[in-house]
């Protein structure tokens, strides 16, 4: 990957006065629920989130003039990403054929694809010129670093597959888009992802050896991503810091956007609030290629651990809809999926079970160390910061194309938002 283009460009924008939102976890207005839902529906509006595409660009220009008019001085910190533009994925035996994802960093089989037998990689012998199938079991899957996934992709190119078919097994049937680092070499030969929805056909034709063709055929390389910053000065000796991803594979409705409303809304009630610490707020691209654009904030823009009075990261999954798994299918809950998961550091632990007591997921609130962290305050705790906290989950859609306006609501997002303004204000000097 080439140097990255971290120039900082200044944004603009009007001042005007800022909404407020609760400061505590009580119950939440209507008119606040309502603007939460406003602000989830503009969000998902952008479409597909892809770093450095068109939906994850507009989401940060709106967000910019969002803070801009609150007050915020914003800068965007540029950087390069790799991108694919996908013209065809498929695969296909005989009359059988199922669109794929191409699993990034995409390599591609050109428009012709490449054939072969596809054959099951957990079969003993040789895959050469062959078409892996790997079927994982049924997990919320995250990422290419997950050690059976990494396994079976080193194992798979290590008997000299010609090509990787992943079946991500799931609570959906969804194709399941994974995160991957730059930091690694690509995959040597094309990746895919076949909907476990799709694949009980190529399953059977891999038990029996047929062949298959595989197309992944794709515009790729690398484009400009941004992190937007937004800072609010007053003139103090340290700075909050509170950040949230917002890109993904996907439109990524509840996953980041639930998160960024929670970041907006403490954004409004702080602005409004003028406490005794500046703020700073930053809305990251390059969350898809293992938090890429928070290790860019880290390392070039973020004040040092002393000039720092608290992070606060509000990653994925913030507050989305759960959802019964029933034999007819799945079937919406009003009530929100309790896989998501807080830490807080010991500074900050009890006032943070405080704030979130009685919401599902996030009551019991982890130490912030190795063993409970997740997403971006890993990086964050490593590099010194404290306090510091940090929520990350995984709903049923998760990186799936489904995780549209279904699965989340202001409704859902109300008690986490004012339950993040509450313990911010239970630390202010």
């Amino acid at each position: 990957m080439k140097a990255s283009r971290r120039g900082l460009l200044l944004g603009a924008g009007a001042l005007t006065a800022a909404g407020t939102a609760a400061r505590s976890a009580s119950p939440v207005a209507a008119q606040d629920v309502d603007w939460l839902q406003q602000t989830l529906e503009r969000f998902a509006a952008f479409g597909v989130k892809a770093a450095g595409g068109s939906g994850d660009n507009q989401s940060g220009v709106w967000l910019e003039g969002e803070m801009s008019a609150l007050g915020f001085r914003c800068e965007r910190q540029m950087f390069d990403v790799p991108y694919a533009q996908v013209r065809t994925a498929t695969l296909q035996v005989g009359d059988q054929r199922a669109e794929v994802f191409a699993q990034a960093i995409v390599s591609t089989t050109g428009a012709g694809g490449l054939s072969g037998p596809l054959v099951r990689a957990d079969a003993p012998g040789g895959l050469a010129g062959a078409i892996a199938l790997v079927v994982l079991p049924a997990r919320r899957w995250v990422s290419t670093a997950e050690p059976l996934i990494a396994r079976a992709l080193a194992d798979a190119f290590e008997r000299d597959a010609a090509a990787v078919v992943l079946v991500t097994s799931g609570p959906t049937g969804e194709a399941i888009g994974l995160n991957v680092s730059v930091a690694k070499p690509p995959f040597p030969k094309p990746v895919a992802i076949l909907a476990p929805k799709d694949a009980d056909p190529f399953v059977a034709a891999a038990a029996r050896g047929e062949s298959a063709r595989l197309v992944i055929d794709a515009q790729v390389g690398e484009r400009p991503a941004f992190n937007l910053i937004a800072r609010l000065d007053r003139g103090a000796a340290k700075t909050l810091i509170v950040t949230t991803p917002r890109s993904g594979w996907f439109t990524c409705a509840a996953e980041r956007g639930a998160g960024v409303a929670v970041w907006l809304s403490a954004a409004r009630q702080l602005a409004a609030a003028k406490p005794g610490v500046n703020l700073e707020f930053v809305a990251t691209s390059g969350h898809e290629y293992i938090y890429l654009g928070g290790e860019e904030y880290l390392a070039h823009h973020a004040p040092k651990p002393d000039r720092t009075h608290m992070w606060v990261h509000i990653g994925a999954s913030a507050a989305a809809r759960d959802w019964h798994e029933l034999a007819i299918g799945l079937r919406p809950l009003p009530s929100p999926d309790a896989q998501r998961v807080l830490t807080a550091t010991p500074e900050v632990i009890e006032k943070t079970r405080a704030a979130f007591a009685g919401i599902s997921g996030l009551e019991a609130v982890y130490p912030a160390d190795k063993a409970h962290a997740g997403g971006e305050l890993v990086n964050v705790i490593q590099a010194g910061y404290a306090p510091a906290i940090g929520l990350y989950g995984g709903h049923r859609y998760f990186h799936t194309p489904r995780d549209d306006m279904r699965c989340v609501s202001g409704e859902l997002v109300a008690p986490v938002a004012a339950a993040f303004q509450a313990v911010i204000a239970a630390t202010l000097p």
